[in-house]
């Protein structure tokens, strides 16, 4: 199990805030951790920020894990001082009305609730539909536009409110384990790979607006320019009621990680990775892809300049893009020691070249 002050980084990395394209909370925590044990940490235009190990090797490991999440955007202040918003990045609707939110202004956090018209007021057709975002605000407790204006401005980036909480001997609750869990597991790696004699370089990378199209991992893998990839997100834990097996596999919180098949998995490396597995009893889920190819900063970093040997880690993710995600500690400790053997074991003259380097 983790270390003492592995889970404190953990924590410090899910009650930091990070909207899309506003990551800077995330990007300081992830950046302090690894300037304890990195060769060279580095944080660039987009937000990326890069833990490298050895890095003179001419082969290069790239890991990611991104460290934005779902939020909103303030886009317009009332006479009553109500702010109205946009989504920035994938909302669910039914999950909004009466969330607590912090607006991050130039000055700091500002909490606010998400308000809507109550229910006794709704005719019997609103209750039987999801509320547009159109219809709700986020209520700041000011009276007017101008006391309003004081506090927060157009523009201003909102998360939901921080929360994290251990839940169990082994499950872990926040509204933002996709994907800080990713760049906790991506730090973790870096950790244990620090201790290890390595013939690879290694790029552990936090990534930044994947939830807005995967963009940080365009501009990371681009400037790294890896010959692995490999993506470090959430999937669909199935082991709840209503989720069909039949169509998207049976995966369970706390079995393992999963690994995909899928074309944006090179089929050379994930034999390699499922060896390592075996060979060090490592727990694992197989999962085929809910589609053919994208959503995944795995995908983004595949097609980088001439091509990338890349694969996809999924931690298994109750109740995705809510609140209240919920994933194990097990799954990402096994993540971390396959993820260490499979780059430990790396000699710097693999091609990975389907068909021919099998």
């Amino acid at each position: 199990m983790f270390k003492k002050n592995s889970l404190n980084f953990l924590e410090k990395l899910m009650l930091s805030s990070s909207p899309s394209g506003y990551e800077v909370e995330a990007a300081r925590v992830f950046r302090e951790e690894l300037s304890g044990f990195c060769d060279r940490v580095e944080t660039d235009v987009m937000g990326n920020t890069m833990g490298v190990l050895n890095p003179d090797a001419p082969f290069r490991v790239m890991l990611a894990g991104h460290y934005d999440e779902i939020g909103f955007q303030i886009v317009y202040i009332s006479e009553t001082g109500l702010l109205y918003f946009r989504s920035n990045g994938g909302i669910d609707k039914l999950n909004i009305p009466s969330s607590e939110v912090e607006i991050l202004t130039a000055r700091g956090r500002v909490p606010g609730v998400i308000g809507k018209k109550p229910i006794h007021l709704l005719s019997a057709a609103e209750r039987d539909k999801a509320l547009e975002l159109s219809g709700m605000w986020i209520d700041i407790g000011a009276e007017t536009r101008e006391e309003a204006e004081k506090l927060v401005s157009i523009g201003d980036p909102v998360a939901l409110k921080s929360n994290y909480r251990r839940l169990g001997a082994n499950r872990i609750m926040s509204k933002g384990m996709d994907d800080k869990i990713g760049a906790f597991i991506v730090a973790e790696t870096l950790r244990a790979l620090s201790a290890r004699k390595l013939k690879v370089a290694v790029y552990g990378v936090g990534t930044v607006q994947e939830e807005v199209g995967t963009r940080g991992a365009r501009t990371g893998s681009f400037a790294i320019d890896p010959q692995v990839g490999i993506a470090i997100d959430v999937g669909f834990a199935t082991d709840i009621p209503d989720v069909p097996k039949t169509q998207y596999g049976d995966i369970q919180l706390g079995k393992g990680p999963m690994l995909s098949h899928s074309c944006d998995n090179n089929i050379v490396l994930g034999a390699r990775i499922r060896a390592a597995a075996a060979k060090h009893k490592i727990p694992y889920q197989e999962c085929a892809a809910h589609r053919a190819t994208g959503g995944t900063d795995a995908c983004t970093i595949q097609m980088a300049r001439g091509g990338v040997a890349t694969a996809l880690f999924s931690i298994p993710n109750r109740y995705m893009h809510s609140q209240v995600e919920i994933c194990d500690l097990r799954d990402a400790e096994a993540s971390v020691r396959l993820l260490t053997e499979t780059i430990a074991g790396l000699k710097g003259t693999e091609t990975f070249r389907p068909g021919l380097d099998d």
